[in-house]
């Protein structure tokens, strides 16, 4: 079994390396704790690849890959465009937006998107393609432990660039990136025969033009006229009718 679980981590570590989940990883470590981008990972893996050893090599044609691809994208895109938003808001005032580390559920942002992603992903199928040769406790326990090892490097990378960043452009780089693998999914997903290269270069169209129409967006509000009064302005007019009304006041033409 340990043969087994060295194997398996051997493999899913290797094919990890590049893919997308562990940008994705580095792009939730620059928004939220570590520790908990990590939970949401493992947790995420465990189960993923527990279905993987389980059923994903009877089922596996039968999987909708497609429908789990087309939802995985659209949310991506929605989670970037909203990211965008918050960080380029007309109303923003010095203050950089609060960061999202502060989310009320991020364990549930990172589980979500994670097996969104990796259901019906080319791991998946490596894992069960394992079980059928292996002990299948062997390849779950160390397809987990090689997924969640490639992405716990990943989120170092996310710390330390993080540590040299601001807040608010770790923000609007995490909605980009966000935008980028929505696209490429949707791309993959929509035309399965593309090149990768191809789906890259035509994924990247997104961020660019989602950027752009924020950048755009917020230039034209901020041309706004927007109505100031001065401070003192409301106790100058007011000050001396309050004080008319006052028990003692007298004008001073009558002291």
């Amino acid at each position: 079994m340990i043969a087994t679980v060295l194997l398996s981590i051997g493999i899913v570590f290797l094919a990890e390396l590049g893919d997308k989940s562990q940008l994705m990883a580095l792009t939730f470590a620059l928004r939220y704790r570590w520790w908990v981008v990590l939970g949401g990972i493992a947790t995420a893996s465990a189960a993923v690849h527990l279905i993987s050893v389980g059923v994903g090599y009877f089922l596996g044609s039968a999987l909708p890959t497609r429908a789990i691809s087309l939802v995985a994208a659209l949310t991506f895109l929605a989670v970037g465009l909203w990211t965008l938003r918050e960080h380029f808001r007309a109303d923003e005032q010095e203050q950089a937006p609060k960061s999202l580390r502060a989310s009320t559920a991020p364990f549930f942002v990172v589980l979500s998107a994670f097996l969104l992603a990796e259901l019906g992903d080319r791991t998946m199928f490596a894992t069960a393609a394992l079980a059928t040769d292996y002990d299948w406790v062997g390849v779950w326990i160390g397809s987990t432990i090689g997924m969640v090892a490639a992405d716990a490097l990943a989120i170092g990378i996310g710390i330390l660039v993080g540590k040299h960043l601001p807040e608010r452009a770790i923000g609007i780089g995490s909605g980009l990136l966000f935008l980028y693998f929505g696209a490429a999914t949707l791309l993959s997903t929509a035309a399965p025969t593309l090149a990768g290269l191809t789906v890259a270069a035509l994924a990247a169209i997104a961020p660019a033009v989602g950027g752009a129409t924020m950048l755009l967006i917020r230039a034209r509000k901020a041309k706004r006229p927007r109505t100031t009064r001065h401070p003192d302005a409301p106790d100058s007019v007011t000050a001396p009718a309050a004080q008319a009304g006052q028990p003692g006041h007298r004008p001073r033409s009558e002291r």
